[in-house]
């Protein structure tokens, strides 16, 4: 039996990630409720979006959501604990014949995004599988010149999907996304459609067909405002302070010298940083929080640490627990750090890994 099997379980760290799976079903409610008569599912890739697959899963799971969608074959496994493996849809495909052979031993069903995927899905008899059609995104998907191809036409399609470029703005492209994959729907055999992410979802019923793909609106981001008011906040972050410390006039605090004290301060030191996933953006600006009181970050945020003007709360010491204001419109103007990224960049500690 190893060291690591037998020795004492490590303490909690001084800073934790709160997911309120409450917030969590409910966003998926009213995504579902937005979703016409769509049946709805969730993009559960990059570990929920950062919050921890066995944490989210089970709840969006008991909630009614029934595809789950993951990017890559090294995400599968973590959902097999939670929902059958028919019901997971791996976003890149299958890149070579060991993602087919883990297809087929598990009942995974892979996106077919080319004409090579397709063939190496037939070549080994494969079978139901969904298929991805580019409209415009130019990222994956097989053309829509690519359907007289026989490979394509033979496979066993569940759902053929698309995916949105500009659907969190009023663009064009919307429009003319949405034709392009109403005509493709006319070459090729399938048994559900899907084009909508999250903020698709908002532009209406039109676009919703069989299946919608929520994603960062599932954990609390608000990609257009259409979901304002509806789609509530789903992660916390709460932090310590590990040291309290009185600044003279002239002394400076963290890397570079950022912050120089112009007067006598009372400072804390509070463990977290940019290992944790708040980005040296959240800092210039930025205020942690103790109840109604504000407490100005100073200084440059470092890997596991950040500094903060205690003025505004002289009883706080060591040990005290702070808020990390974390609505994810607000930071994302607050930092031009755009709402995926502030979640997907949560950093394993803070999720207590």
């Amino acid at each position: 039996m190893s060291k690591a099997e037998t020795g004492p379980t490590s303490p909690a760290p001084a800073h934790r990630l709160i997911v309120d799976i409450d917030a969590l079903a409910g966003n998926w409610r009213a995504l579902d409720g937005m979703s016409a008569a769509a049946a709805t599912g969730a993009a559960v890739k990059a570990d929920c979006y950062g919050l921890g697959v066995d944490k989210c899963v089970p709840v969006l799971r008991d909630a009614g959501a029934d595809t789950f969608f993951v990017a890559h074959w090294s995400e599968v496994t973590a959902l097999l604990d939670h929902v059958d493996p028919g019901q997971i849809a791996v976003l890149h495909g299958p890149m070579n014949s060991q993602d087919v052979e883990f297809a087929l031993s598990t009942g995974v069903r892979p996106v077919i995004n080319s004409l090579e995927q397709a063939r190496r899905w037939s070549e080994h008899r494969g079978g139901a599988c969904h298929l991805m059609v580019d409209t415009g995104i130019n990222r994956l998907g097989v053309s829509a010149s690519d359907f007289s191809e026989t490979v394509l036409q033979s496979l066993e399609i569940d759902c053929m999907m698309s995916h949105l470029a500009c659907a969190d703005e009023n663009n064009p492209m919307n429009d003319r996304q949405l034709s392009a994959f109403r005509e493709a729907a006319t070459k090729i055999g399938y048994r559900r459609l899907s084009l909508s992410n999250s903020a698709g979802i908002a532009l209406g019923g039109d676009y919703a067909f069989d299946v919608t793909r929520p994603g960062l609106a599932l954990y609390g981001g608000v990609p257009r405002a259409e979901f304002s008011g509806t789609i509530r906040q789903v992660a916390h972050i709460e932090a310590a302070i590990i040291q309290v410390r009185n600044l003279t006039d002239g002394d400076s605090v963290g890397y570079n010298a950022q912050f120089t004290a112009d007067r006598a301060m009372r400072v804390g030191t509070v463990s977290l940083g940019y290992a944790d996933g708040f980005l040296r953006a959240r800092g210039k600006g930025f205020a942690l929080q103790h109840e109604d009181r504000e407490l100005p970050v100073l200084g440059k945020v470092s890997m596991d640490m950040i500094v903060v003007d205690l003025a505004g709360a002289p009883d706080l010491a060591e040990g005290d627990w702070l808020k990390v204001p974390f609505y994810l419109p607000d930071a994302a103007l607050q930092s031009s750090v755009s709402q995926y990224e502030l979640l997907t960049v949560l950093g394993q500690r803070l999720r207590g890994r």
